[in-house]
């Protein structure tokens, strides 16, 4: 069992990252297999609403998404990691959550049943209103949202800083744990 956790920040070894992998951590202490994949380099276009991904079965841009996606079809738990930007996640993440959803709706659903959540990591403010834009896609393509103790949100700013923030980094730890549990749960 396998969950895939996919970063929206362009640093590859930011606080977005550092992050994801301490989720990818706690998930593996947990007996299950974890994946991180990084946006960071990519150009991801935003929906053309073309409609190809039914007749496809993928999306009809190449830009890298559609590696990733496929990671994700295989995968009983998905996890999106986003620094805030200006109040919101960037761009490059929810034009992939997007794209990631279409492809599954049009091509039998499947990101139905997978659990997991969003994880988001700022400096300052927007971190709810990051987490809720993020949150959409699990309950309108049927997934199995996970909790924690508090919301999945990490403070920092400069690389690193947020592995300071040891309420946040423990929150969003358990979250990732909660997350392989009731995977196993669900496919016991």
């Amino acid at each position: 069992m396998k969950v895939v956790l996919v970063s929206g920040s362009p640093r590859p070894a930011g606080n977005t990252m550092q992050i994801l992998r301490e989720c990818a951590n706690a998930i593996e202490a947990e007996g299950l297999e974890a994946e991180v994949a990084s946006l960071a380099g990519k150009n991801i276009r935003s929906c053309v609403a073309c409609g190809k991904c039914k007749e496809l079965g993928r999306c009809s841009i190449e830009d890298g998404a559609n590696e990733i996606i496929e990671k994700i079809r295989g995968a009983e738990g998905l996890i999106l990691g986003s620094p805030v930007y200006f109040g919101t996640a960037r761009g490059d993440i929810m034009s992939f959550v997007q794209r990631l959803g279409y492809v599954s709706l049009a091509n039998g659903r499947f990101l139905a049943g997978k659990a997991g959540g969003p994880v988001v990591v700022g400096r300052r403010g927007g971190h709810t209103a990051t987490f809720q834009e993020m949150l959409m896609i699990f309950s309108i393509c049927g997934m199995h949202v996970v909790g924690s103790d508090y919301w999945s949100i990490v403070f920092g700013r400069a690389e690193g800083e947020a592995m300071n923030d040891r309420e946040g980094l423990a929150t969003a730890r358990l979250f990732a744990a909660n997350t392989a549990r009731l995977i196993k749960k669900i496919n016991a």
